[in-house]
């Protein structure tokens, strides 16, 4: 009944895809890649990620992975992380035959969901069990709708989010679904989550039935009108400031093009303020940023800030997600990929990789004003030189295709648990710069 859910709970066995690398020397297979997906609150704004490691790969003996084994490489793999991944919400889908799991034990408990499907063999007192000691370590849990099992009744009133794979169910399926949550009686309020939501109509016949959280693909579909105008006239001042201060004009004629738009002075300085960058002085003028963090540095801030959404639409916040993860993803893996070298340009290449899609222009056109290093150009307009390897494997993380990862990952020299980690640092670091937008 529930084969439907393999984009979240595969079988291997099933149409598995074959080996990351099939002739590795060694015996041990490589760790999957890990996916990461935006979660999508009513507000159309990212509430979160839910994490997951498709079902692409062979043990060591040769036997496919069974859910257990792909959940233990899950938390493994986010308990390696010494990044802070949960900083905004994440969402684990877990089976569970997992919640005696040693790795499950030692994940860092703050604002995690665990979104559970029953095992064949899932015992009620079992499971509910296990909730109530792992919810004294703030632990949050989620159930799939399972209405056969013979504990999901029971199971259910303990979850705080009851989900349903939207893609396989018919509409009077996910009425119903809804009805019969908000009708239940639980001793803790139940959200609805929305999985697998594949198309914009799906979406918006979620949110009529008062689905709380969504996922799936509708945020890439929802698309921009082609004749649609750019929302923000402040970026263009930060495309000119951005090419002023990467070019030669002295600070007086930065100063000067600032006090042109004051609105946009004051959200650079608020920005710059803000916790997310740490800084141990306070930025008052354009003139005293340049002096505090240097051109460089500036540079960096006004390319992130270009990204800033005042009106967001669902497609607005996946770009802003896309670029700002890009570029923190390039910078964390050319830290440790070239030691000695310097980092700034890899992560405007991966910012600036998403321009044509921001505003709504060629890119080959948005770059021809900028004054931007040859090896940044190279890799965004001719995907050559020696940034285009980790630009690549920066793009293909967004949807991962195992297979096809492992060649980019390869030819960039990175093995996938360093990605992973990378990957969990950056989407960390993204969630943490836009806290702070407006």
């Amino acid at each position: 009944m529930f084969s439907s859910l393999k984009k979240l709970f595969g079988n291997a066995a099933d149409g598995a895809a074959p080996p990351l690398v099939a002739s590795l020397p060694d015996e041990t297979a490589p760790s999957p890649f890990l996916r990461r997906e935006a979660v999508f609150g009513r507000d159309n704004r990212i509430a979160g990620h839910l994490f997951s490691v498709p079902p692409s790969s062979v043990l060591a003996d040769g036997k496919p992975q069974t859910q257990r084994d792909l959940d233990r490489i899950l938390l493994d793999t986010l308990n390696a992380s010494p990044e802070a991944w949960n900083r905004s919400p994440a969402v684990l889908p877990l089976s569970s035959a997992s919640l005696d799991s040693p790795a499950l034990a030692r994940l860092k408990g703050d604002n995690v969901t665990l979104l559970l499907q029953l095992a064949a063999d899932t015992e009620a007192d079992q499971v509910c069990e296990s909730i109530d000691q792992l919810r004294q370590r703030g632990l949050r849990f989620g159930l799939f709708r399972q209405p056969t099992h013979p504990a999901y009744a029971r199971v259910m009133q303990k979850v705080d989010f009851a989900a349903i794979d939207v893609a396989n169910s018919e509409a009077d399926a996910i009425r119903n679904f809804s009805a019969a949550v908000r009708a239940g009686v639980s001793a803790n309020p139940i959200h609805l989550f929305a999985c697998n939501v594949d198309t914009v109509d799906d979406h918006q016949f979620c949110l009529q039935w008062h689905f709380d959280l969504c996922h799936g693909k509708f945020g890439e579909r929802a698309g921009v009108a082609a004749n649609a105008p750019c929302g923000d006239p402040h970026k263009t001042q930060l495309l000119n400031l951005l090419h002023l201060v990467q070019g030669d004009a002295e600070t007086a004629e930065i100063a000067a093009a600032m006090r042109l738009d004051p609105v946009l002075s004051f959200r650079i300085l608020r920005y710059l303020n803000s916790p997310a960058l740490a800084l141990t002085h306070r930025i008052e003028s354009l003139d005293q940023a340049l002096i505090i963090l240097g051109r460089q540095r500036l540079t960096r801030w006004l390319a992130v800030l270009l990204f800033s959404v005042r009106e967001p639409q669902l497609n607005d916040w996946l770009l802003v997600e896309n670029a700002l993860t890009r570029g923190r993803l390039m910078e964390v893996l050319g830290a440790q990929l070239l030691p000695g070298q310097p980092h700034d340009p890899l992560f405007l290449t991966g910012i600036f990789s998403c321009l044509d899609r921001l505003l709504r222009r060629p890119l080959a056109e948005v770059l021809g004003t900028m004054p931007i290093a040859d090896e940044i150009r190279l890799a965004l307009l001719e995907r050559q030189g020696p940034y285009a390897a980790l630009l690549a494997v920066a793009e293909a993380s967004e949807n991962v295709d195992q297979a096809g990862m492992a060649g980019l990952a390869r030819a960039a020299g990175v093995d996938p648990d360093r990605l992973n980690r990378a990957l969990l640092a950056a989407t960390a670091w993204a969630s943490e710069v836009t806290e702070y937008w407006e």
